[in-house]
């Protein structure tokens, strides 16, 4: 669970802290808030989604450049076929509701994850919002849908493996950073920090690659009721946490 920690806005004395250039979240809890009332899961569902529409709101205004949000991954397929349907819809709804009012605010719509096996009407709108938004850069949603970890990096082999056997890609110079441009992420920094609520401790496959360095934040609250202060509180606890990449703590000896 997050700490309470200093306001995000609030350094020791030293002006604000700036904020994570890019927040990933796992959405976790639609389903227990909806049984904790005694409603169907898809009631659940529907407030997430009003969640999401709060914290895009808020990230802009917090400093945050880039958002990245699990929606639905590769796993879900398992759950009631009538609880994916209701999560496809919920998905075109939230588009068709928002896509012309994020384009004329400057948000760019990138959905990470695998296009085949999505229903022709989903896979439509999804390539109709990133072409809509593909100009803007004041603020990057980036939405996992029908996304797994594992999944993503097997593909970034595949691809690789593609270009080396067109002779476009030297196998002693795939890198880390030339490995990147073959995962779903391309172009996007790796998050600084990865915020999962509900008060579950585990990554569920998600970001696998991109999440090594990223600082975990596990919060108690479930997602429907997660909002811009739920936010702070986050980001608040990345700031209290030192950084060092593999190296040592600054006060080390």
């Amino acid at each position: 669970m997050a700490g309470s920690g200093a306001p995000a806005s609030e350094g020791a004395g030293a002006g604000p802290l700036p904020a994570p250039r890019h927040v990933a979240i796992i959405m976790d809890g639609n389903g227990r808030w909806a049984k904790a009332r005694g409603l169907p899961r898809a009631a659940g569902h529907e407030r997430g989604v009003e969640a999401l529409r709060r914290t895009v709101e808020a990230a802009p205004e917090l400093g945050i450049k880039y958002l990245t949000v699990f929606s639905f991954s590769t796993e879900n397929w398992r759950r009631p076929a009538a609880e994916v349907s209701a999560l496809f819809g919920l998905l075109k709804a939230y588009v068709q509701r928002d896509l012309k009012r994020l384009a004329s605010e400057g948000v760019r719509i990138r959905v990470l994850g695998r296009r085949e096996g999505l229903p022709r009407d989903i896979a439509a709108l999804v390539d109709k919002a990133e072409r809509e938004t593909a100009h803007n850069t004041s603020f990057y949603l980036n939405i996992a849908f029908n996304y797994g970890g594992r999944e993503e990096i097997l593909r970034a082999v595949q691809k690789a493996a593609d270009a080396v056997a067109r002779g476009e890609l030297d196998p002693a110079a795939l890198d880390e950073a030339r490995f990147g441009d073959f995962l779903d992420t391309a172009g996007i920094p790796d998050p600084d920090v990865l915020v999962r609520t509900s008060g579950e401790y585990r990554l569920s496959n998600f970001l696998l690659w991109q999440a090594a360095y990223a600082e975990l934040v596990f919060m108690d609250i479930l997602w429907p009721d997660f909002d811009g202060e739920a936010l702070k509180r986050a980001i608040a606890e990345y700031h209290n946490r030192e950084r060092r990449f593999g190296a040592l703590s600054s006060g080390a000896a």
